[in-house]
Protein backbone atom coordinates (compact mmCIF):
# COMPACT_ATOMS: atom_id res chain seq x y z
CA UNK A 1 0.00 0.00 0.00
CA UNK A 2 1.48 3.43 -0.37
CA UNK A 3 2.00 5.88 2.13
CA UNK A 4 1.38 9.17 2.90
CA UNK A 5 4.58 10.33 2.46
CA UNK A 6 4.66 9.34 -1.04
CA UNK A 7 1.76 10.83 -1.99
CA UNK A 8 2.91 14.48 -0.93
CA UNK A 9 6.09 13.87 -2.70
CA UNK A 10 4.48 12.69 -5.91
CA UNK A 11 2.14 15.49 -5.50
CA UNK A 12 4.88 18.29 -4.85
CA UNK A 13 6.90 17.51 -7.31
CA UNK A 14 4.51 17.60 -9.89
CA UNK A 15 3.50 20.78 -9.11
CA UNK A 16 6.99 22.01 -9.01
CA UNK A 17 8.03 20.66 -12.07
CA UNK A 18 5.10 22.96 -13.88
CA UNK A 19 5.84 26.19 -12.41
CA UNK A 20 9.20 26.67 -13.51
CA UNK A 21 10.23 30.58 -13.97
CA UNK A 22 10.19 32.92 -16.95
CA UNK A 23 13.21 35.08 -16.78
CA UNK A 24 14.32 34.67 -13.38
CA UNK A 25 16.92 31.16 -13.46
CA UNK A 26 16.85 29.39 -10.17
CA UNK A 27 20.17 28.44 -8.96
CA UNK A 28 21.15 24.87 -7.56
CA UNK A 29 22.94 25.22 -4.54
CA UNK A 30 20.90 25.94 -0.97
CA UNK A 31 21.62 26.98 2.14
CA UNK A 32 20.24 25.39 5.48
CA UNK A 33 20.11 27.83 8.51
CA UNK A 34 18.10 28.12 12.04
CA UNK A 35 15.99 31.31 12.33
CA UNK A 36 16.85 33.82 15.14
CA UNK A 37 14.19 35.10 17.16
CA UNK A 38 15.37 38.97 16.47
CA UNK A 39 14.56 41.22 13.79
CA UNK A 40 16.95 40.31 11.10
CA UNK A 41 17.94 41.32 7.77
CA UNK A 42 20.33 38.58 5.34
CA UNK A 43 21.79 39.01 2.15
CA UNK A 44 22.69 36.12 -0.17
CA UNK A 45 26.88 36.02 -0.69
CA UNK A 46 25.88 35.22 -4.37
CA UNK A 47 23.89 37.68 -6.63
CA UNK A 48 20.79 37.19 -8.75
CA UNK A 49 21.63 34.98 -11.73
CA UNK A 50 17.83 35.99 -13.77
CA UNK A 51 17.99 37.63 -17.49
CA UNK A 52 17.27 40.62 -15.40
CA UNK A 53 20.47 40.45 -13.32
CA UNK A 54 18.18 42.24 -10.88
CA UNK A 55 18.81 41.81 -7.37
CA UNK A 56 15.51 41.60 -5.61
CA UNK A 57 14.63 42.78 -1.93
CA UNK A 58 11.81 40.90 -0.26
CA UNK A 59 10.79 41.35 3.39
CA UNK A 60 8.29 38.83 5.07
CA UNK A 61 6.34 39.85 8.59
CA UNK A 62 5.52 37.23 10.68
CA UNK A 63 2.73 36.89 13.42
CA UNK A 64 4.52 34.20 15.86
CA UNK A 65 8.06 33.01 15.93
CA UNK A 66 9.82 32.02 12.50
CA UNK A 67 10.91 28.54 14.69
CA UNK A 68 7.74 27.82 15.55
CA UNK A 69 7.91 24.08 13.61
CA UNK A 70 4.74 25.24 12.33
CA UNK A 71 3.01 27.93 9.76
CA UNK A 72 5.51 30.47 11.19
CA UNK A 73 8.20 29.10 10.33
CA UNK A 74 7.23 27.51 6.93
CA UNK A 75 7.19 30.50 5.79
CA UNK A 76 10.34 31.69 6.90
CA UNK A 77 11.57 28.41 4.75
CA UNK A 78 10.14 30.28 1.70
CA UNK A 79 11.83 33.42 2.48
CA UNK A 80 15.34 31.30 2.93
CA UNK A 81 14.68 29.69 -0.41
CA UNK A 82 14.05 32.97 -1.97
CA UNK A 83 17.33 34.05 -1.04
CA UNK A 84 19.15 30.97 -1.50
CA UNK A 85 17.71 29.95 -5.01
CA UNK A 86 17.35 32.96 -6.69
CA UNK A 87 19.34 35.29 -4.86
CA UNK A 88 17.41 37.89 -3.13
CA UNK A 89 18.44 40.11 -0.36
CA UNK A 90 15.71 39.07 2.55
CA UNK A 91 14.72 40.28 5.65
CA UNK A 92 11.79 39.40 8.31
CA UNK A 93 10.49 40.67 11.18
CA UNK A 94 8.37 38.12 13.98
CA UNK A 95 5.76 38.50 16.33
CA UNK A 96 3.64 41.20 15.17
CA UNK A 97 0.28 42.27 16.63
CA UNK A 98 -2.02 43.52 14.40
CA UNK A 99 -1.43 47.39 15.58
CA UNK A 100 2.19 46.60 14.32
CA UNK A 101 1.66 45.94 10.95
CA UNK A 102 0.99 49.43 9.12
CA UNK A 103 4.14 50.55 10.07
CA UNK A 104 6.01 47.48 10.04
CA UNK A 105 4.74 47.21 6.19
CA UNK A 106 5.75 50.79 5.60
CA UNK A 107 9.27 50.53 7.04
CA UNK A 108 9.40 48.19 3.99
CA UNK A 109 8.18 49.72 1.46
CA UNK A 110 10.17 53.06 2.28
CA UNK A 111 13.75 51.04 2.28
CA UNK A 112 13.39 49.65 -1.48
CA UNK A 113 11.96 46.59 -0.88
CA UNK A 114 10.65 45.24 -3.99
CA UNK A 115 8.20 42.64 -2.31
CA UNK A 116 6.77 42.55 1.40
CA UNK A 117 5.46 39.45 2.47
CA UNK A 118 2.25 39.25 4.73
CA UNK A 119 1.81 35.86 6.23
CA UNK A 120 -1.69 35.23 7.59
CA UNK A 121 -4.84 36.35 6.90
CA UNK A 122 -4.75 39.00 9.42
CA UNK A 123 -2.15 40.99 7.08
CA UNK A 124 -4.82 41.58 4.36
CA UNK A 125 -6.08 44.98 5.39
CA UNK A 126 -3.40 46.72 6.15
CA UNK A 127 -1.62 45.51 2.86
CA UNK A 128 -4.08 47.27 0.92
CA UNK A 129 -3.80 50.74 3.27
CA UNK A 130 0.02 50.71 2.68
CA UNK A 131 0.40 49.91 -0.96
CA UNK A 132 -1.74 53.10 -1.71
CA UNK A 133 1.19 54.90 -0.46
CA UNK A 134 3.92 52.84 -2.16
CA UNK A 135 2.77 51.79 -5.99
CA UNK A 136 6.21 50.05 -6.54
CA UNK A 137 6.23 47.96 -4.09
CA UNK A 138 4.47 44.40 -4.58
CA UNK A 139 2.23 43.42 -1.61
CA UNK A 140 1.78 39.51 -0.86
CA UNK A 141 -0.79 38.14 1.60
CA UNK A 142 -0.92 34.52 2.40
CA UNK A 143 -4.63 33.76 3.39
CA UNK A 144 -5.67 36.81 2.45
CA UNK A 145 -9.13 37.63 0.94
CA UNK A 146 -7.44 41.07 -0.38
CA UNK A 147 -6.67 42.93 -3.77
CA UNK A 148 -5.49 45.90 -5.62
CA UNK A 149 -2.89 46.90 -8.53
CA UNK A 150 -0.02 46.08 -6.29
CA UNK A 151 -1.77 43.82 -3.90
CA UNK A 152 -1.85 39.93 -4.54
CA UNK A 153 -3.45 37.21 -1.97
CA UNK A 154 -2.60 33.58 -2.31
CA UNK A 155 -4.81 30.95 -0.43
CA UNK A 156 -3.76 27.84 0.72
CA UNK A 157 -6.58 25.29 0.74
CA UNK A 158 -6.17 24.24 4.20
CA UNK A 159 -9.81 23.22 4.01
CA UNK A 160 -8.33 20.16 2.19
CA UNK A 161 -5.63 19.01 5.42
CA UNK A 162 -8.34 19.80 7.98
CA UNK A 163 -11.01 17.35 6.07
CA UNK A 164 -8.26 14.56 5.92
CA UNK A 165 -7.06 15.22 9.76
CA UNK A 166 -10.79 14.98 10.63
CA UNK A 167 -11.12 11.64 9.02
CA UNK A 168 -8.06 10.40 10.67
CA UNK A 169 -9.19 11.34 14.12
CA UNK A 170 -12.39 9.93 13.61
CA UNK A 171 -11.24 6.80 12.36
CA UNK A 172 -8.69 6.38 15.73
CA UNK A 173 -11.36 7.46 17.79
CA UNK A 174 -12.67 4.65 20.32
CA UNK A 175 -14.70 7.07 22.41
CA UNK A 176 -16.44 9.31 19.77
CA UNK A 177 -15.42 12.64 21.09
CA UNK A 178 -12.67 14.22 19.82
CA UNK A 179 -11.65 17.51 19.55
CA UNK A 180 -10.16 20.93 17.29
CA UNK A 181 -8.29 23.91 18.53
CA UNK A 182 -7.89 27.29 16.81
CA UNK A 183 -6.69 30.59 17.37
CA UNK A 184 -8.09 34.03 16.29
CA UNK A 185 -10.86 32.97 14.60
CA UNK A 186 -10.64 34.10 10.68
CA UNK A 187 -11.89 32.58 7.70
CA UNK A 188 -8.71 30.94 6.98
CA UNK A 189 -8.68 29.10 10.21
CA UNK A 190 -12.74 28.96 10.57
CA UNK A 191 -12.75 26.81 7.47
CA UNK A 192 -9.59 24.51 8.42
CA UNK A 193 -12.19 23.56 11.65
CA UNK A 194 -15.22 23.08 9.47
CA UNK A 195 -13.16 20.92 7.44
CA UNK A 196 -11.90 19.09 10.45
CA UNK A 197 -15.35 18.38 11.44
CA UNK A 198 -16.63 17.42 7.68
CA UNK A 199 -13.89 15.12 7.67
CA UNK A 200 -15.06 13.52 11.17
CA UNK A 201 -18.27 13.11 10.07
CA UNK A 202 -18.26 11.71 6.76
CA UNK A 203 -16.00 8.51 8.98
CA UNK A 204 -18.59 8.63 11.72
CA UNK A 205 -21.69 10.99 10.86
CA UNK A 206 -22.71 10.71 14.96
CA UNK A 207 -19.20 11.62 16.19
CA UNK A 208 -19.42 14.23 18.78
CA UNK A 209 -16.04 17.12 17.49
CA UNK A 210 -15.75 19.80 20.35
CA UNK A 211 -14.10 22.85 19.63
CA UNK A 212 -12.36 26.26 20.79
CA UNK A 213 -10.54 29.00 20.25
CA UNK A 214 -7.79 30.29 21.96
CA UNK A 215 -7.86 34.10 21.19
CA UNK A 216 -3.89 33.68 20.46
CA UNK A 217 -1.80 32.58 17.94
CA UNK A 218 0.76 32.12 20.24
CA UNK A 219 -0.17 30.91 23.54
CA UNK A 220 0.50 27.82 24.23
CA UNK A 221 -1.24 27.74 28.27
CA UNK A 222 -4.27 28.87 26.46
CA UNK A 223 -4.21 25.63 23.41
CA UNK A 224 -2.88 23.79 26.37
CA UNK A 225 -5.99 24.16 28.87
CA UNK A 226 -8.29 24.35 25.93
CA UNK A 227 -7.50 20.79 24.73
CA UNK A 228 -7.14 19.67 28.43
CA UNK A 229 -11.18 20.49 28.58
CA UNK A 230 -11.82 18.27 25.79
CA UNK A 231 -9.72 15.79 27.09
CA UNK A 232 -11.37 15.82 30.05
CA UNK A 233 -14.34 16.03 28.00
CA UNK A 234 -14.26 12.65 26.80
CA UNK A 235 -12.01 13.60 23.39
CA UNK A 236 -9.36 10.97 22.66
CA UNK A 237 -8.21 12.75 19.00
CA UNK A 238 -6.99 16.43 19.82
CA UNK A 239 -6.51 18.06 16.12
CA UNK A 240 -5.47 22.00 15.78
CA UNK A 241 -4.48 25.13 13.00
CA UNK A 242 -3.21 27.55 16.30
CA UNK A 243 -0.07 27.75 15.14
CA UNK A 244 2.10 28.13 18.17
CA UNK A 245 -0.77 28.10 20.60
CA UNK A 246 -1.33 24.30 19.18
CA UNK A 247 1.97 23.10 20.56
CA UNK A 248 -0.12 23.38 23.81
CA UNK A 249 -2.65 21.19 22.78
CA UNK A 250 0.05 18.96 21.42
CA UNK A 251 1.68 19.02 24.71
CA UNK A 252 -1.93 18.31 26.42
CA UNK A 253 -2.48 15.35 23.99
CA UNK A 254 0.78 13.95 24.95
CA UNK A 255 0.74 13.98 28.79
CA UNK A 256 -2.85 12.64 28.65
CA UNK A 257 -1.41 9.64 26.46
CA UNK A 258 -4.22 10.66 23.68
CA UNK A 259 -3.31 11.30 19.99
CA UNK A 260 -3.00 14.51 18.25
CA UNK A 261 -2.93 15.74 14.67
CA UNK A 262 -0.57 18.72 13.28
CA UNK A 263 -0.73 21.27 11.24
CA UNK A 264 0.97 23.28 8.77
CA UNK A 265 4.21 21.42 9.35
CA UNK A 266 5.28 17.87 9.89
CA UNK A 267 4.58 18.56 13.68
CA UNK A 268 5.56 14.68 14.92
CA UNK A 269 8.54 15.62 15.92
CA UNK A 270 6.71 17.39 19.06
CA UNK A 271 5.39 14.06 20.12
CA UNK A 272 6.11 11.32 18.05
CA UNK A 273 4.52 8.67 20.27
CA UNK A 274 0.79 10.69 19.89
CA UNK A 275 0.80 13.08 16.49
CA UNK A 276 -0.87 10.72 14.13
CA UNK A 277 -0.05 12.71 11.40
CA UNK A 278 0.08 16.76 10.13
CA UNK A 279 -1.47 18.79 7.11
CA UNK A 280 1.33 20.22 5.64
CA UNK A 281 1.26 23.39 3.60
CA UNK A 282 3.87 24.08 1.17
CA UNK A 283 4.27 27.51 1.70
CA UNK A 284 7.51 27.57 0.30
CA UNK A 285 6.14 26.80 -2.94
CA UNK A 286 3.19 28.95 -2.53
CA UNK A 287 5.46 31.93 -1.96
CA UNK A 288 7.64 30.65 -4.81
CA UNK A 289 4.86 30.70 -7.43
CA UNK A 290 4.00 34.40 -5.97
CA UNK A 291 7.55 35.77 -6.36
CA UNK A 292 8.12 34.27 -9.46
CA UNK A 293 4.90 36.54 -10.84
CA UNK A 294 7.28 39.41 -9.75
CA UNK A 295 10.48 38.42 -11.42
CA UNK A 296 8.80 37.54 -14.46
CA UNK A 297 7.15 40.57 -14.81
CA UNK A 298 3.44 39.01 -15.06
CA UNK A 299 2.16 40.15 -11.25
CA UNK A 300 -1.39 41.12 -10.78
CA UNK A 301 -3.76 42.15 -8.00
CA UNK A 302 -5.96 39.02 -7.24
CA UNK A 303 -6.77 36.37 -4.77
CA UNK A 304 -5.53 33.01 -6.25
CA UNK A 305 -6.33 29.51 -4.18
CA UNK A 306 -3.80 26.60 -4.34
CA UNK A 307 -4.34 22.98 -2.82
CA UNK A 308 -3.46 19.48 -3.36
CA UNK A 309 -3.94 19.68 -7.00
CA UNK A 310 -1.06 22.37 -7.19
CA UNK A 311 1.12 20.74 -4.61
CA UNK A 312 0.39 23.51 -2.03
CA UNK A 313 -0.76 20.92 0.39
CA UNK A 314 -0.19 17.71 1.68
CA UNK A 315 -0.55 14.89 4.17
CA UNK A 316 2.80 13.81 6.74
CA UNK A 317 3.68 10.15 6.86
CA UNK A 318 2.46 8.22 10.03
CA UNK A 319 6.28 7.59 11.33
CA UNK A 320 6.62 6.04 14.67
CA UNK A 321 2.86 5.33 14.39
CA UNK A 322 2.46 3.28 11.33
CA UNK A 323 1.20 0.27 12.92
CA UNK A 324 -0.86 2.43 15.10
CA UNK A 325 -2.99 3.37 12.31
CA UNK A 326 -5.44 0.46 11.04
CA UNK A 327 -5.22 -0.80 7.34
CA UNK A 328 -8.38 0.18 6.51
CA UNK A 329 -8.41 3.69 7.44
CA UNK A 330 -4.93 4.36 5.88
CA UNK A 331 -6.79 3.13 2.50
CA UNK A 332 -10.06 5.28 3.47
CA UNK A 333 -8.02 8.32 3.82
CA UNK A 334 -4.84 7.84 0.66
CA UNK A 335 -8.33 7.02 -1.70
CA UNK A 336 -9.45 10.59 -0.45
CA UNK A 337 -6.36 12.78 -0.92
CA UNK A 338 -5.85 11.10 -4.80
CA UNK A 339 -9.70 11.75 -5.36
CA UNK A 340 -9.23 15.75 -3.72
CA UNK A 341 -5.52 16.22 -5.94
CA UNK A 342 -7.07 14.46 -8.98
CA UNK A 343 -9.88 17.14 -9.10
CA UNK A 344 -12.44 14.84 -8.28
CA UNK A 345 -13.44 15.29 -4.91
CA UNK A 346 -13.85 18.98 -3.76
CA UNK A 347 -13.76 19.61 0.10
CA UNK A 348 -16.14 22.38 1.26
CA UNK A 349 -14.47 25.73 1.96
CA UNK A 350 -17.39 26.94 5.11
CA UNK A 351 -15.63 30.03 6.15
CA UNK A 352 -18.74 30.34 8.47
CA UNK A 353 -18.10 30.11 12.31
CA UNK A 354 -20.76 27.04 13.46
Amino acid sequence: MKNLKKLAALFLAASMAAASLAGCSKKTETKTETPNTSVSSETSETSNTSETSKTFKVALCLSGAANDMGWCQSAYEGLKLLESDYGCETAYTENLTPDDIEAAFADYAANGFDVVIGHGYEFGDPAVEVAEQYPDTKFIVTEGEVSADNVASYVTKCEEGGYIMGMLAAGMSKSNKIGFVGPIQGASLVKIMNGFEDGAKSVKPDIEVQTAWTGSFTDTALGKEAAQAMIDNGADVIGHCANESGTGAINAAKEAKVYATGDSYDQNGLAPETVLSSSIYHIPHVIEIAFQSVADGSFAGGIYNLGMKEGAVSIASYHELEDKVPDEVKAEIEKKVLAIAAGEFTVTCDTKIR
